[in-house]
């Protein structure tokens, strides 16, 4: 990990994107690998696409050092909360809670969650000049250092680190905190994924040209508005603010959102009796509803009024049609339409005492979200956010937390989100997502899991909540997600869902054990050699989750101790990890026994932390590994630093 975090004195403000263009497009580099843009633009031009002088772009100060953080590696290290985590509610969990600043987290996770997440809900700071949002950054550069790593003038070097270094509030530093985030989040996404971001005036206009720039801007869904509030203040100048605003952005353009609560019912379905009689088609497999299993024999159904002849016989097994169903009648909704709408989800359900010919109705259920969000469709204002926290709380203790209401998440959630589904919340605040999902989940709505980041922003002692021995925000997210659950549980006493969830924090990878991990002392006199074999078990645990998650395992995920004839190992996978003290050839001997006797032992990584072993050790290793064994099996040998 030492040499993945040392990458940062090379990386710049696109290292990254030319090494994935280098990687596509290794014709537009020279042998000196410099970037030829002519190159690339010759073979877009011989695509056809229309290459154009003239736009538009966000810009602003400090762009390229955003663009900068997006590359540069987190020097943190992830470590559990072991205890916590091995409590019985919590030991089988999937639902992630942890804590850091969320920049450093995603970078965690983007090796594995990378295109995994099928929804982001954000809700970050306005930046109103009252909601404590100030950019803060502790990464040191020179103004030289800055000029190489982002590519910008020393004058412009020099206002960066400015307000960098300065609290700023401006807009400027609110699009800084907020382009790596979003840009490291992307990457998390599914190719249909989504993610809402809750805003309001303040940073509307710059949220929407940052996410047309990040996501793109063919892949805008809708600007929500949600009625925040039923009784708005006279604190506008001007008017009575009452919404605010949710951004919705697609990782690709992959249709409609659909799953609204309440399904739409129409006494007359598909028809129309003004139109003039055509044929549908419900393919094979469309999910069905109101038909018990069975044949349904060809004929004239409906009434008079609403009449449709079924072509053929059709049967029904399990809730979806076996064959094509074909209907001829006068529908209003086109093949086409039917098709589109069918994909996204539409569930038909023909309803009639086993099809005798009485009457028809259809009932819909992907009807596509109106962009406004109210109490029409059962979503709360803050008012009813700040009583749920109160009733798990106290009185006025949600008053300083600004939080959303549960239904508003419930909703967004219910748009897009399908049972196994993962949701990703990193500005958890005091833990909404969570408490939404959960109540999605005892009422067999929905099942789904979350990974939630929270700061540890510390809280002034003069306020109510730091009255109520909280001292940071991170520990009333942790607290509500367990006072929710107990509650949910407790009004919901057969739920069988997950209701835990496993704890997980940021470390500095230059400090405590790890002093000198880097090696990045300034002078010979602030140098401190690193001694790998002092480190305690609680830091190794927090290498191997590290490592863990930077293989691709999901951090739910625990690795599986192997004993070789007294040697201990850990799994994860195909890749078995050694970290532990005292390797002998007997445990090399007891690692190559198992993988040519043990059928379902089938490691393929080989992964040794350099400083727990000498140099003769790592040879024998190497050499072992590197041997024929009886499954053929290739194993990779791999040094970390």
């Amino acid at each position: 990990m030492r040499n993945e975090i040392n990458k940062n004195k090379a990386i710049t403000a696109n290292s990254e994107q030319l090494a994935a263009l280098k990687a596509q497009f290794p014709s537009c580099f020279d042998k000196d690998g410099r970037f030829r843009p002519d190159k690339l633009e010759d073979i877009v031009r011989a695509s056809g696409a229309d290459i154009t002088r003239e736009g538009y772009k966000l810009d602003w100060l400090g762009k390229s050092y955003a663009r900068l953080l997006a590359n540069l590696k987190t020097e943190t290290l992830l470590a559990p909360n072991t205890e916590h985590n091995a409590l019985p509610e919590n030991v089988e969990s999937e639902n992630l809670l942890i804590q850091g600043d969320n920049l450093d987290v995603l970078k965690h996770l983007v090796n594995a969650y990378s295109e995994k997440v099928k929804m982001i809900y954000i809700d970050p700071p306005y930046n109103t000049g009252s909601d404590g949002f100030v950019y803060n950054d502790t990464r040191k550069f020179t103004v030289a250092e800055l000029q190489r790593l982002a590519g910008v003038e020393e004058d412009e070097a020099k206002r960066i680190l400015d307000f960098t270094q300065s609290s700023s509030n401006s807009h400027s530093a609110w699009l800084t905190f907020m382009y790596p985030r979003l840009y490291v989040a992307r990457e998390l996404l599914r190719e249909d994924g989504v993610i809402f971001i809750s805003i309001d005036d303040h940073e509307q206009a710059q949220l929407k040209l940052l996410c047309d720039e990040v996501f793109g801007e063919v892949n805008f869904v809708e600007q929500f508005s949600w009625q925040k509030t039923s009784t708005p203040t006279n604190l506008s100048k001007k008017t009575k603010k009452s919404t605010e605003y949710i951004f919705c952005y697609q990782r690709l353009d992959c249709g409609p959102l659909s799953g609204l609560k309440k399904n739409s019912v129409s006494s007359n379905g598909l028809m129309n009796q003004s139109n003039k009689i055509s044929e549908l088609t419900f393919p094979a497999h469309t999910t069905t509803t109101k038909l018990k299993d069975g044949k349904i024999k060809a004929g004239q159904y409906g009434t008079a009024k609403y009449e449709i002849t079924l072509l053929q016989d059709a049967t029904v097994k399990g809730e979806v049609f076996t064959s094509d169903v074909k209907l001829l009648g006068k529908f209003k909704w086109s093949q086409k339409y039917l098709d589109n709408s069918i994909s996204d989800g539409v569930k038909v359900a023909i309803s009639t005492s086993a099809m005798s010919p009485s009457y028809t109705k259809l009932e819909y259920g992907a009807e596509k979200p109106w962009n406004e969000i109210n109490s029409k469709f059962g979503v709360g204002t803050n008012e009813n956010a700040t009583t749920e926290v109160d009733e798990l709380f106290c009185e006025n203790f949600a008053e300083k937390l600004r939080p959303k209401p549960t239904s508003l998440i419930e909703y967004l959630i219910t748009t897009n989100v399908k049972d196994g589904d993962v949701v990703v919340d990193f500005f958890a605040g005091s833990g909404t997502t969570a408490h939404a999902l959960m109540k999605l989940a005892a009422s067999s709505r929905l099942l789904g899991s979350y990974v939630l980041v929270q700061l540890d922003e510390p809280i002034e002692e003069s306020t109510l909540i730091g009255n109520e021995g909280y001292e940071s925000i991170f520990e009333i997210t942790r607290e509500r997600i367990k006072r929710a659950a107990a509650k949910i549980k407790a009004d919901n006493p057969d739920a069988t869902c997950d209701f835990g969830f496993k704890e997980f924090k940021t470390i500095p990878a230059n400090e405590g054990p790890f002093q000198g991990y880097l090696d990045d002392a300034a002078t010979l006199e602030d140098y401190v050699p690193f001694n790998g074999m002092a480190l305690d078990d609680e830091a190794i645990t927090a290498l191997l989750t590290t490592w863990k998650a930077y293989d691709g395992l999901p951090l739910h995920q625990d690795l599986v101790p192997v004993n070789l004839d007294g040697y201990t190992a850990y799994q994860g996978g195909d890749k078995l990890y050694f970290v532990e003290r005292g390797l002998e050839i007997k445990h090399i001997t007891a690692l190559l026994a198992r993988i040519d006797d043990d059928l379902a032992f089938t490691p393929r990584k080989i992964v040794v932390f350099h400083y727990r072993f000498n140099d003769k050790q790592l040879r024998e290793f190497s050499e072992a590994v590197n041997a024929p064994n009886r499954k053929h099996l290739q194993l990779d040998f791999i040094q970390r630093f």
